[in-house]
């Protein structure tokens, strides 16, 4: 557009979804209203009411939406989200426009509080489930990338609603958060600053000495008995006599003359001071590790039907937790769900719409078929070992309830990439005991073992029939594989 379009042309700066309501809308004057609407946008997006002078050339009724955009708090709901931020926009315009279709004889007044109060009755009915969902998305992904009829459609998806209980579900599992957080951590952060050793000639650590400070009649260490008025700290004997008919008397004399028989006490403050008088020691310069960067992961998930139930639930909710791992840290998250030989299914959770659909298709999905872990592992190695890719100096997560073996081949190209990439394979556990594969592939295997609790009419208190997931290696110690004894129980 041009200046000989104006006011028209500043249609450029705002989204297609407004033109229209920008151009019908009956509320100010038009030039005022399309150079204002860029700035509400700009400051919703920021979190923040825009300027009582954007008003739209119509102070009354301009100022009052703005009044409840305000009491609504819209602009938390929209920071972040442009497209929150044009639907809340779309909103004002919308009920702006109401105003004009007043009747006959109404005041003007009274048709803006009518469209006010609309607009509040609108948004609070959408508000709390609006703000409930974004709270969840705003950890899963970028929702700057998201449209508004996108926002829609996963708001009404079934997958939304299990998303939600499996939130819900990694609230009681913190453990899991924290298995994420320690993979790839195998490069020296990208621009971290490197430690630099002591100067030789540095100042050696002075010794430290105990003040004491004593504060008497203060809580703390029993010194003796004396005559006070303290209840708290009278004897036993004088405490029997304010139970006795006669005694009662006797003791509340007593109390008035603060003669009561009763603990003393003093507190003790020891206070660490360099000591002066310390013969001076040479205190060597510790070199300090590089720091290590929170690198990409790949997800390996078992999908047979022997994870139907329960432990497909945790298994859901530990892709949604690395989804969220990943958004938040800015790493690269693979998700590899496999069963049976050649059923394997790959995606990347990325931060942006692929991501999460890929994680809605899991959602929507269920558990069935045998266990091929050979598979994905060879994916998982082979992306490891893509130089120009993004996954080198990733690390590995296998989630299973362990029913599955692993070939010879198989491992000793996991073997290899311990070995030359520093790959550590950790595992997570969603069963009774450790098998043979389980423990001949991974490096550290993440027990949960109330895992019955997360299934539909399981124990709410988690039984589980087992002491300890190391049954094989602690009845058939001589079965274990060399790879597979690591994590003989000590």
């Amino acid at each position: 557009m041009s200046a000989r379009d104006a006011p028209y042309d500043r249609l450029a700066a705002l989204a297609r979804g407004l033109w229209l309501p920008a151009v019908v809308t009956s509320a100010g004057t038009a030039a005022a209203r399309l150079d204002a609407l860029p700035r509400w946008r700009d400051a919703l997006e920021a979190g923040a009411l825009p300027d009582a002078g954007d008003d739209f050339g119509d102070p009354a009724l301009v100022g009052a939406l703005r009044a409840a955009v305000g009491e609504l708090d819209l602009p938390a709901l929209a920071r972040g989200v442009p497209a929150m931020a044009e639907q809340v926009l779309r909103t004002v315009l919308w009920h702006a426009d109401r105003v004009i279709d007043r009747a006959p004889g109404e005041p003007r007044a009274d048709a803006i509080a009518r469209a006010v109060q609309a607009f509040r009755a609108e948004w609070q009915v959408e508000r709390g489930d609006w703000e409930q969902m974004l709270a969840l998305l705003q950890g899963l992904g970028d929702l700057r990338a998201l449209r508004w009829d996108e926002l829609q459609g996963l708001w009404r998806a079934r997958e939304w609603r299990e998303a939600q209980r499996l939130a819900a579900v990694l609230e009681r599992l913190p453990a899991l958060a924290d298995v994420i957080r320690r993979l790839g951590r195998r490069d020296v952060a990208a621009g971290a600053p490197q430690p630099t050793p002591a100067p030789a000639r540095a100042a050696p650590p002075r010794a430290l000495a105990a003040v004491e400070t004593r504060i008497p009649d203060a809580p703390g260490e029993i010194t003796g008995i004396r005559r006070s008025a303290h209840v708290e700290r009278q004897l036993a004997s004088e405490a029997m006599l304010m139970h006795h008919p006669a005694g009662r008397k006797l003791w509340r004399a007593r109390r008035a003359e603060a003669r009561l028989l009763a603990w003393d006490s003093e507190a003790v403050l020891a206070d660490w001071r360099a000591d002066p008088q310390a013969k001076a020691r040479a205190a060597a310069a510790p070199t300090a590790a590089p720091p290590l960067a929170r690198g990409p992961f790949i997800v390996c998930l078992d999908s047979s039907g022997s994870m139907a139930g329960a432990p497909e639930q945790i298994a859901k909710a530990v892709v949604l937790q690395a989804l969220r791992t990943a958004h938040a840290e800015r790493r690269g998250c693979k998700l590899i769900a496999f069963g049976g030989a050649g059923e394997l299914v790959e995606r990347d959770l990325d931060a942006g719409a692929a991501g999460l659909a890929a994680l809605f298709e899991l959602l929507g999905q269920g558990f069935d078929g045998g266990t091929d872990v050979a598979g994905p592992i060879e994916h998982a190695i082979e992306a490891v070992h893509d130089g120009a890719g993004r996954w080198r100096g990733a690390d590995l997560l296998i989630v299973s309830d362990g029913e599955f073996g692993c070939t010879r081949a198989t491992l000793e190209r996991l073997d290899a990439a311990r070995a030359e990439l520093g790959l550590h394979v950790q595992g997570i556990l969603v069963g009774d005991r450790e098998t043979m594969g389980l423990m001949e592939v991974c490096d550290d295997i993440h027990w949960v073992r109330d895992w019955r609790r997360f299934g539909s009419g399981g124990d709410a208190g988690g039984f589980s029939p087992v002491h300890s997931k190391s049954l094989t290696a602690l009845f058939f110690p001589n079965a274990l594989s060399a790879r597979a004894a690591r994590h003989r129980p000590g």
